[in-house]
């Protein structure tokens, strides 16, 4: 099972979270690649980080909305997204060849990544720009989701994500965050959730639904506090558990 998190999230003098612990915990990091959040010394520290400690690297592609740190919902054309996209995965992919690593999936950040899964048009947008990148490029997201139904049909490797420390509906969706629980900070129940993702393909909706899920991945926020120790906790526990951890890509 992967663990993964996001990370490169910090910008110019503003911290968010802590990078150099977390990167000691995940095996995977969705690293910011300027748009959401991230700068370029963030972006090449984060990828250097990533390439000593051999964690695989993922941009994490967002809106253009560093105020809102992507978490605000943008209408933009085909043309703009598959722009902003290709952007991003440029930029991120160029600083990480230069330390010795590479760009090894896309995940989305925020508000993209939310939209994405019932927005066949942003979903094109996004494929397409990934697709024209590198048409090998693996892509983590939600099952059921127009972001891997359409990246699948383009031939890309799809890879489903679970999250740790994020309410469920019982549709498969996550809570809002604008909604109270949407966040969970329970250390013991999001390390019970760990392993039950993990062994059983399963996560209990708000509702009671019990969900499957079957992830390939499991993602733990870096931006959440006591995140650090969450994903010691998580990690541990999934150890314990008899779960080998490893990188999907």
């Amino acid at each position: 099972m992967d663990l993964n998190a996001d990370l490169g999230e910090s910008f110019g003098s503003w911290r968010m979270g802590d990078d150099p612990a977390m990167f000691q915990l995940v095996t995977s990091a969705n690293v910011a690649c300027g748009f959401h959040a991230g700068d370029p010394v963030t972006m090449l520290d984060s990828c250097r980080a990533a390439y000593e400690l051999d964690v695989t690297v993922g941009a994490h592609v967002g809106y253009r909305d560093l105020a809102g740190f992507g978490r605000r919902s943008l209408d933009m054309s085909f043309d703009e997204l598959f722009g902003d996209v290709l952007y991003q995965l440029g930029a991120l992919d160029g600083v990480a060849h230069a330390v010795g690593a590479s760009v090894d999936y896309v995940k989305p950040h925020g508000a993209l990544y939310n939209r994405l899964v019932h927005d066949a048009e942003q979903a094109a947008a996004v494929v397409a720009a990934v697709n024209a990148y590198d048409p090998g490029l693996p892509i983590l997201g939600l099952p059921d989701s127009e972001l891997l139904k359409q990246a699948r049909d383009a031939g890309h490797p799809v890879f489903i994500e679970a999250f740790v420390d994020r309410a469920y509906r019982a549709d498969g969706t996550l809570l809002p965050r604008s909604e109270e629980g949407a966040v969970l900070h329970d250390v013991d129940a999001i390390v019970e959730r760990a392993v039950r993702l993990a062994a059983k393909g399963e996560v209990v909706a708000v509702d009671g639904t019990v969900v499957q899920v079957r992830p390939d991945s499991l993602c733990i926020h870096g931006d959440t506090p006591g995140a650090v120790e969450m994903a010691a906790a998580v990690r541990a526990g999934l150890e314990a558990a008899g779960i080998e951890l490893e990188s999907f890509a």
